[in-house]
C-alpha cells in the first residue's frame, strides 16, 4: 500500500487496491459524489465488477484530513498496456462513456486535493504509472485543473485537447414555456405529433416502476437499440455482454435508489422507442436510447423525447442533460454545449517520454494525412 502525507496540505493519501476496502468507502464516497449519478459508488463499482479483466487493478486514491475523514477521492484504475505501460484512468471509462467524472472532493478541499495528488503522483508514486489518460472532462473542473497545473510545474508533460461537447438543457417551469423556445418548425412538429399520437391514444408512455417492469424495460431497450444501430451498420452497445451486464446491474441499483427513469413508448400497442435515464434532485441525465427503424415514419424518437422532456418538466426538474456527443438533435431541442477535454499526463521516466514522442509523431502524421486528403477532395471537386 502506497501512502504519503504532504505536510503543507496536511492530507493523507492512501491507495485502495482491494475490492473489499472499496466497499467500505461507499457511504463517504457517495457523500462526496453529491447528486451526480455517474460519480456514485453504485455506478462506478458496478463498472469495475463487469469490466475487470486480467491486467487491470484498482487504483482508487482516498484523501483524508488529520481527523481521518475522507475529503477527496480519485476513482481510478490502472491497466497494463504493451504500448503505453501502466495507464491510469477513471473507473467507468471506455465503452460505458460515463460523464461528469472527476476527482470528487469537499468544496473546501478542491485546491488542496489537486496539490496533494500532484505531490504524491510526482513523488512517492512516480514509479507506479507511465500515463494518466482522462476523457470527457469538463474544461473548468477545479480539482482536475489544479492537478494538471501542479503536475506541469513538477516537470510532467500535460496535453489537453477538446474532442466533443456535452449538452444540457435548462428547463422552464411549464411545458408551454418550453415549447416557445423551439424553432417554429419544430414547435409545429411537436404539436402535430401530440395531437396525432398522444391525444388519440396511439402512443402511450410506459414507465418501469417495479423490478419486473425494469427487467421488461431493459429487454425493450436492448432490442430497440440493437435494431436501430444494426440498421446504421453499427454493432450496438448491447453486442457486448459486459455492457449488457453492467447496465442491468446499474439499473437494479439505481431503481432501488429511486433514481432510475426507464421509459418506453408503445405505438399502436407495440414498443417503438425506449430511453434509459438517471436522475438527481434537479436534473435528468439521458444515458441510452433505442428506437424501431421500421416505425421511422411515425417519428418514434421525437415521441420519446417529447415524453421524456414533458415528464421532467411536469415533475419539477430544472435541467435535462443530454450528456456527451455532438449529435445535431440536441441543439434542435435547445440544449447548450459545454466543451469537454481529453487529457494525457506523461510520466517522467525516459520510457514514458519516449512513448509520448512516438505517439505525438503518429498523431501529427495522421493529422497531415487528413489535411492532404481534404485538399485532394477539394481539388477534385473544383
Amino acid at each position: 500500500m502506497l501512502t504519503a502525507q504532504p505536510a503543507q496540505l496536511d492530507l493523507t493519501i492512501q491507495r485502495i487496491g482491494d475490492a473489499g476496502d472499496l466497499q467500505r468507502l461507499q457511504r463517504d464516497w457517495n457523500r462526496l459524489a453529491g447528486d451526480v449519478p455517474f460519480r456514485r459508488f453504485e455506478w462506478l463499482e458496478a463498472w469495475w465488477r463487469c469490466y475487470w479483466q486480467p491486467g487491470m487493478e484498482l487504483f482508487v486514491l482516498a484523501l483524508r484530513d488529520p481527523a481521518g475523514e475522507l475529503v477527496a477521492l480519485a476513482p481510478w484504475y490502472a491497466r497494463r498496456s504493451a504500448l503505453w505501460g501502466r495507464v491510469l484512468s477513471f473507473l467507468g471509462s471506455g465503452q460505458v462513456c460515463s460523464d461528469c467524472l472527476t476527482v470528487i472532493a469537499a468544496p473546501e478541499y478542491e485546491a488542496a486535493a489537486g496539490c496533494a495528488l500532484a505531490d504524491w503522483l510526482a513523488g512517492d508514486a512516480r514509479d507506479a504509472w507511465d500515463l494518466i489518460e482522462l476523457d470527457g472532462i469538463e474544461r473548468e473542473d477545479p480539482v482536475i485543473g489544479r492537478l494538471l497545473s501542479e503536475l506541469a510545474l513538477r516537470g510532467h508533460v500535460v496535453r489537453q485537447r477538446e474532442r466533443i461537447g456535452a449538452w444540457r438543457l435548462e428547463l422552464p417551469g411549464d411545458w408551454k414555456s418550453y415549447e416557445s423556445r423551439l424553432s417554429k418548425s419544430r414547435r409545429g412538429g411537436v404539436r402535430t405529433l401530440e395531437k396525432r399520437y398522444f391525444q388519440t391514444g396511439r402512443a402511450v408512455l410506459r414507465t418501469a416502476d417495479t423490478a419486473e417492469e425494469v427487467e421488461r424495460g431493459l429487454e425493450i431497450l436492448h432490442e430497440l437499440h440493437q435494431k436501430r444501430r444494426k440498421s446504421l451498420g453499427d454493432p450496438g452497445c448491447f453486442a457486448s455482454p459486459r455492457f449488457a451486464n453492467f447496465l442491468a446491474l446499474a439499473a437494479t441499483r439505481f431503481h432501488q435508489l429511486g433514481r432510475l427513469r426507464l421509459q418506453w413508448i408503445e405505438l399502436d400497442g407495440r414498443p417503438a422507442a425506449a430511453e434509459f435515464d438517471l436522475s438527481s434532485a434537479d436534473t435528468v441525465y439521458h444515458y441510452q436510447s433505442g428506437m424501431d427503424p421500421d416505425a421511422a415514419q411515425d417519428k418514434p424518437g421525437w415521441l420519446m423525447q417529447i415524453s421524456a422532456l414533458r415528464e421532467a418538466i411536469d415533475q419539477g426538474f430544472r435541467a435535462f442533460d443530454f450528456l456527451r456527443g455532438d449529435e445535431p438533435y440536441k441543439s434542435w431541442w435547445r440544449a447548450e454545449r459545454r466543451p469537454l477535454a481529453e487529457i494525457r499526463v506523461v510520466g517522467r521516466s525516459a520510457t514514458a517520454r519516449l512513448r509520448h514522442r512516438v505517439w505525438t509523431a503518429a498523431a501529427c502524421l495522421k493529422a497531415w494525412q487528413r489535411r492532404a486528403k481534404e485538399r485532394l477532395r477539394r481539388k477534385s471537386v473544383s
